[in-house]
């Protein structure tokens, strides 16, 4: 086959299509942010149904993790990201309750579980097609386009939600804004949706399933001839090896350990306690830092900012510096973030009073608090956040990449699940009260028990974690299989 016989194909307006659903997630995550203040008063709800309605996406995200695996081994990457498209977008439109449904909170958890399994599906499948089509030299840069979209999604959604909110009164934004908020999202939804019909299928998937003319004509279209032929060779040769283990089991004795050493990183990616800081953020800012109302919003723009900045460090860096390296940067920059924060809250002495008339610490010492959470973030954002995204898209060998990415991303939303229903009752617990009130640890309990963690995750990278810089995902097959790791 001629070069010149396959019309080419851009890899990076690929890999932004795939990203979408990153943006997505991000998208998704922030809206309910913005609405549950609203939507909760509409309502009237208690304080454990608002929990449940909030963290109902992130069961749907559990399950689709779960059984995307599954449906992408079956029918593709990219048709799997096409179905998420779509349950993106029906979330968005059920999730505002149109006047042609009944105003129910059951039919609003429905909605948001099936926005949870988009978002599971995606977040297995978007970084899993990239890696496959991407060359080795800069598959860290593009895969980290995923975590970029993330944060993107996060950051644009707050402003959304801001300008639709701002141009309405309060008792505007109870009756009808929120509705607007939601189906805000149908914008990107319906995008990634038609983008996707743009895109080329998976070259590894079509190699697995025999369609080996196809997956050539994807590849060369994608990196040339040259290029081509010998990630085609690669490929071939990786599944020809396979030989007598075409249904492999997780459970080898050559593989199980990779499956565990990636989803135990997926999981200790939650155990930072990031999605703590952004779910709860707000209360954070409130409650324990003392800022009034008028200022929260601002805070919150303030850290998806830094979220996004410090993203661009780690797409800049990650195919130069390399993945272990950043891991543990940005480790020690999230551990330092949260002893400030802690330490700050442990030693104060809540003699100030917030806008809800509660103790509070001084403007100073919120001020330095607001900084460790900025560095906590920035640090997340340069390593764990993207990096994680990297290395589960390297490190599972072809024939078992579905299946264990599938582990990896389900284990990592229920982790998430874990972490968003445990912090409010940790925040609340009587050890966690001011010391005036008979409590312990003043506020700060959360934040040394994510700094435990978080130096359980810096020896853990050190230890355990292969560098895959540079290296095709077949010669980290290989090296895995002779047990050089």
């Amino acid at each position: 086959m001629g070069q010149t016989s396959t019309k080419r194909i851009n890899i990076y307006f690929v890999t932004i299509v795939i990203t979408l659903g990153g943006l997505l997630f991000g998208y998704d995550t922030g809206v309910i942010n913005g609405t549950q203040f609203y939507f909760s008063k509409y309502f009237e709800l208690t304080g454990w149904l608002k929990g449940f309605i909030v963290s109902s996406a992130l069961l749907g995200a559990l399950v689709g993790a779960a059984s995307a695996g599954v449906i992408s081994k079956s029918i593709g990457r990219k048709k799997s990201l096409i179905i998420s498209a779509i349950l993106f977008a029906i979330s968005a439109w059920g999730s505002g309750l149109p006047s042609m449904l009944p105003e129910s909170m059951g039919l609003m958890v429905f909605f948001r579980i099936l926005g949870g399994i988009a978002i599971g599906m995606a977040s297995m499948n978007a970084p899993m097609y990239i890696a496959e089509i991407a060359p080795a030299k800069n598959r860290g840069t593009l895969v980290t386009y995923y975590q970029m979209a993330v944060v993107i999604g996060f950051f644009v959604v707050f402003l959304a939600t801001y300008f639709i909110g701002s141009g309405l009164t309060e008792q505007e934004n109870i009756d009808y804004g929120w509705r607007y908020m939601f189906w805000s999202e149908l914008v990107p939804a319906l995008a990634f949706l038609l983008l996707l019909l743009m895109v080329p299928k998976s070259p590894r998937w079509l190699m697995i399933k025999g369609k080996e003319e196809e997956a050539k004509e994807v590849l060369v279209a994608i990196h040339g001839q040259d290029v081509a032929d010998k990630e085609f060779a690669e490929i071939k040769d990786s599944i020809v090896s396979e030989g007598s283990i075409k249904k492999a089991s997780i459970f080898q004795k050559s593989l199980f350990p990779i499956v565990i050493i990636g989803t135990v990183l997926s999981v200790l990616q939650q155990f930072t306690g990031i999605n703590a800081v952004l779910y709860y953020g707000a209360d954070i800012f409130e409650q324990a830092l003392g800022f009034g109302k008028e200022d929260i919003l601002l805070q919150q723009i303030l850290l998806a900012t830094v979220n996004l900045l410090f993203t661009f460090i780690a797409m800049f860096t990650v195919d130069k510096l390399g993945r272990k390296p950043l891991l543990i940067i940005g480790g020690v920059g999230m551990l330092l973030g949260f002893l400030i924060m802690g330490f700050t809250l442990y030693l104060s002495d809540y003699s100030a009073v917030n806008s809800a008339g509660l103790p509070a610490i001084s403007s100073t010492e919120g001020i330095i608090c607001l900084v460790g959470i900025l560095m906590f973030i920035g640090s997340f954002a340069m390593s764990m956040g993207p990096i994680v995204w990297v290395l589960l898209a390297e490190i599972f060998p072809n024939r078992i990449r579905s299946t264990a990415m599938a582990i990896a991303v389900a284990a990592q939303w229920l982790a998430n699940y874990f972490v968003s229903q445990t912090f409010p009752i940790i925040v609340e617990s009587d050890a966690n009260r001011l010391v005036a009130d008979g409590g312990t640890w003043n506020n700060s309990l959360p934040y040394f028990l994510f700094s435990a963690f978080i130096i359980f995750i810096i020896f853990f990278t050190w230890k355990w974690i292969p560098e895959t810089k540079g290296k095709t995902l077949e010669e980290m097959e290989a090296i895995f299989n002779k047990g050089k790791s």
